[in-house]
């Protein structure tokens, strides 16, 4: 496998672990960077566009990074609050009073981001049809009753978090999450990043598809401990319910999921861009100033929910929007913040050692939390950095 990009002196081990993947991992096509003080030090990308086809991935090719959207589109809240526009600790219902309903009044803006609003699923799944419509999902959230009292325990919000998000961005801009990213951020930027992919840019996403390999170690296994497999395989389990509020599940090679704007699933982007996109809230890059206030990564980043997870039914660790480091889904360090995306994408931040980290992939795997792919790269810049 000829392995395309560059790496800067000193991270060639990111260069071995990133054609390993490809040797030893199943990789079909991918992509990782790494930025460090906001410049880039990694940018490689190899093997195929479509993860069943033969044209060559390409610098710019860009795929769907699925949960990985979950840390971009909670920058868009955290910015809001940072601009004095958003208080983290009024009622949801404040903003959106149709969402009062059925108990929630006690539902606070926080526990849309750290995933403790008791609404993982939704009695009356959407059909893919239905989920495209911007207006619905939030509609069917608004409609539900918590499963648990709200702020009282923590369980991912799979895909209720992107309508919930979304509607409250709506109720305070006017504009959907995915507008309001584009014109503040990602657009400004320059990023290759999307959360509502243009037609313009469609060429340049590759086919992604289901792949297989060798078992991960770590994280959510592809084969899990019996409690975990129970949990996917029980329709009434709260697990299985929050991955099926959107039953069937999109074609996500499909136009027109890839050009709605889902902010729990469906972003596009390059490695580059989702790697840039964390280094500016960190920090300055190339032409542009840092995001995110010392106080608002702090925020980002801060322990808001931790111990069993009541829908993946694991130990996570969330704080506004973010994943957390830890057992579930290892970062760089205790201090990093980010997402990973179920089947292999990972963005995150570190700002101890001042890097930020895109992979993206179009072979998906059976993980979702911590895919061997990535963390065999992330382990690769441990290396680097002596850590």
């Amino acid at each position: 496998m000829d392995v395309n990009g560059t790496v800067a002196e000193g991270f060639e081990p990111v260069r071995e672990a990133f054609a390993a993947n490809f040797e030893a991992l199943g990789e079909r096509g991918a992509a990782v960077a790494v930025y460090r003080d906001g410049q880039r030090v990694v940018d490689l990308w190899a093997g195929t566009k479509d993860v069943d086809g033969t044209s060559p991935w390409e610098h710019g090719t860009a795929q769907i990074v699925r949960s990985a959207t979950k840390g971009v589109a909670a920058a868009v809240l955290l910015l809001l609050h940072q601009r004095g526009q958003l208080d983290l600790d009024a009622p949801v219902g404040h903003h959106w009073p149709e969402f009062k309903a059925r108990g929630k009044e006690r539902v606070l803006v926080r526990h849309v981001l750290n995933h403790r609003a008791g609404l993982p699923v939704l009695d009356h799944p959407l059909t893919p049809e239905q989920a495209l419509d911007p207006l619905r999902g939030p509609a069917a959230v608004a409609a539900q009753a918590p499963v648990w009292e709200p702020g009282t325990d923590h369980g991912y919000h799979a895909l209720t978090y992107g309508w919930m998000l979304d509607e409250l961005v709506r109720r305070v801009t006017g504009q959907g999450a995915g507008e309001w990213l584009a014109a503040q951020i990602t657009g400004p930027l320059g990023l290759d990043l999307w959360l509502g992919l243009p037609e313009s840019e469609a060429h340049r996403v590759g086919r992604a598809g289901r792949v297989d390999g060798p078992e991960p170690t770590g994280g959510l296994r592809a084969r899990p401990k019996r409690s975990v497999t129970e949990a996917y395989e029980d329709p009434a389990s709260l697990t299985r319910r929050a991955f099926a509020a959107i039953t069937p599940f999109p074609d996500q090679n499909d136009p027109a999921y890839r050009a709605a704007a889902l902010p729990a699933t469906n972003a596009v982007a390059t490695a580059d861009g989702l790697a840039r996109f964390y280094a500016t809230l960190i920090g300055d890059t190339a032409g542009a100033s840092r995001l995110f206030t010392p106080e608002t990564v702090e925020l980002a980043r801060a322990e808001e929910s931790a111990g069993p997870d009541r829908v993946l039914v694991v130990g996570t660790r969330f704080g506004l929007g973010y994943m957390l480091h830890g057992s579930a889904s290892p970062f760089l360090a205790p201090g990093s913040f980010g997402h990973p995306g179920r089947g292999g994408a990972l963005g995150f931040a570190d700002p101890g050692s001042r890097i930020a980290f895109g992979y993206v992939t179009n072979g998906l795997r059976k993980t979702v939390t911590a895919d061997p792919r990535a963390q065999g790269l992330v382990r690769a810049i441990r290396q680097a950095l002596g850590l």
